[in-house]
């Protein structure tokens, strides 16, 4: 039992933390988008961090519940309710069997995370159950979710939990949750080749805006504003080296490329800079249309925000382990 889906939304796929292990062959990680929003809500239902979570983007799915189930939502607001009734963001709470789940359209922010007490079953492909569509594996049948199919629970998610009333188990206080905006500034550091732009092009790249663009998805965001240029007698051709996600990549067009979570192993064009690890939940909470600012930060600062988020992350499990030792 899980849910039966009754519309699937522009974009809702299974994943996990991502596939990891494989690069070297040539296979991406995948993973989430937004890696807080997907570990928030795996915690405040009392999974661990690599349960398979519904990703949602721009339009959420409608579906009915087919078991009473504790689950959370986290991430952007899709104006989820229950039956008519608005849902909370941040915070964990039990559906009943039979009822619908609803999401319109992303009011603030870009993608939601559903988690469900124990994970969703989900294909299995290299260790790991998140979905990636151009190979079509893992998640629901290697693909996005159509009206019809049902989310089952895994083995783990047809564990028993107290389901007495519409109570509330754990939340995710406003202090610890990354500051969403439509128009965010995100730190960078510089790339291996940063030195191939001039002092000057660096500067305005940190001084301009980059608009995401309609032609963005999971493996990176096209940027347009005024194009980068290289020093003169340097080619944007160069033999492929290593990117990861939150690689800015700059070919021969001068638009920059953002990777992202579906990005490939390696790439042919210089590397102004990477987006530091701890703002890429920042990025993935952009809507196309949105703005993005860069600003250089050192490497120490781009460790202590990642470390800042960990050490939240395990504080707020930590409550909610509680929770469930006294209500479980």
């Amino acid at each position: 039992m899980g849910f039966k889906i009754i519309k699937p939304g522009m974009l809702s796929i299974l994943q996990d933390q991502g596939r990891y292990g494989y690069r070297k062959f040539g296979v991406i990680a995948s993973g989430p988008m937004d890696f807080f929003a997907h570990q928030a809500a795996n915690i405040l239902v009392g999974n661990t961090a690599d349960a398979a979570v519904l990703e949602m983007t721009l339009n959420g799915p409608s579906m009915v519940a087919q078991s009473d189930m504790l689950i959370a939502l986290c991430g952007a607001d899709l104006e989820a309710d229950v039956e008519g009734r608005r849902v909370p963001l941040w915070r964990s709470f039990f559906i009943q069997k039979g009822e619908q789940l609803g999401f319109r359209y992303a009011v603030k922010g870009c993608r939601a995370y559903l988690a469900v007490h124990g994970g969703f079953a989900a294909n299995a492909s290299m260790g790991s159950t998140s979905t990636y569509l151009r190979a079509g594996i893992g998640g629901h049948e290697g693909r996005a979710l159509q009206a019809g199919d049902e989310l089952k629970l895994s083995n783990a998610g047809k564990a028993t939990v107290n389901i007495n009333n519409w109570s509330v188990s754990g939340a995710v206080t406003p202090f610890i949750r990354p500051k969403y905006e439509d128009n965010p500034v995100v730190g960078i550091v510089w790339g291996k080749e940063a030195d191939h732009f001039a002092k000057s092009v660096r500067a305005k790249f940190l001084a301009r805006s980059f608009t995401v663009t309609p032609q963005s998805d999971r493996m990176g965001y096209r940027l347009e504003g005024k194009p980068l240029s290289l020093k003169r007698g340097i080619s944007h051709e160069m033999i492929s080296e290593a990117v990861v996600p939150g690689t800015i990549q700059v070919p021969p067009s001068g638009q920059p490329i953002l990777l992202l979570s579906d990005c490939q192993t390696t790439g042919g064009y210089p590397r102004i800079a990477h987006v530091i690890t701890a703002h890429l939940p920042l990025i993935a909470q952009v809507k196309p249309g949105g703005k993005l600012r860069f600003r250089e930060v050192s490497l120490r600062e781009a460790q202590e925000q990642l470390l800042l988020q960990a050490m939240d992350m395990r504080l707020l499990e930590a409550g909610v382990q509680a929770w469930f030792r006294d209500h479980g």
